[in-house]
């Protein structure tokens, strides 16, 4: 049963920068670059980034956390065109996806409450539990045999509200935290909510064909 909701990246505007890459990914594919490089690249930058945070260069760990969320882009693609897309991979790439979050959070909190900012701080923790369980409750669903792929807000606007904000401007930065921290958590509540509609939609049909 799919589900369909809007997106604060319209998915026009995210197919078009997928076009955009083709050519970039074909030249990868041509080299024999593996999209696993790709993946591990991924955490690398966004942990330099993270780095960035913790020292307060803020507007250049935003770069490096826009460019390891291209590199997380990336990895998909060329698994799809090379057709090296494995389960291992897919592991692999969910791992790390929640690790580079993990880290870009971490460094963002450290540098808030290291600047005596709770409040921030504490906005930012939010947004790492919200991130969390967005991913949680589409792994949870997925594995009972439900779909939960829904939200206004994924891992690619988390990633380039946070990078986007910190390049703009400190108050911008701090706004994109905080409308990750809301909108994080509501998307997580979207997936649960579009789980117990499709739960209960089998279940009345369960008992239409019983009866």
């Amino acid at each position: 049963m799919a589900h369909s909701s809007r997106r604060l990246l319209p998915q026009k505007l995210q197919d078009g920068f997928i076009k955009l890459l083709s050519p970039m990914v074909k030249l990868f594919s041509k080299w024999g670059l593996s999209p696993n490089s790709f993946t591990i690249a991924g955490v690398i930058i966004t942990s330099i980034g993270a780095a960035a945070f913790l020292t307060g260069f803020i507007r250049l760990a935003g770069i490096f956390i826009l460019l390891g969320g291209l590199c997380d882009t990336i990895d998909g693609l060329l698994a799809r065109t090379t057709g090296k897309a494995s389960r291992f991979g897919a592991l692999l790439d969910s791992t790390v996806d929640r690790y580079s979050e993990f880290i870009m959070f971490f460094g963002i909190a450290a540098y808030f409450f290291y600047n005596d900012d709770y409040g921030t701080g504490t906005g930012t923790f939010l947004a790492l539990c919200g991130s969390f369980m967005v991913s949680y409750s589409r792994a949870r669903a997925e594995s009972l045999g439900l779909e939960a792929k829904i939200g206004i807000l994924q891992r690619p606007e988390r990633i380039v509200l946070i990078g986007l904000g910190a390049i703009i401007h400190l108050n911008a930065f701090i706004f994109a935290i905080w409308l990750v921290a809301f909108f994080a958590n509501f998307t997580a509540l979207q997936r649960i909510r579009c789980v117990y509609k499709q739960d209960s939609t089998e279940f009345k049909e369960k008992i239409i064909i019983k009866t």
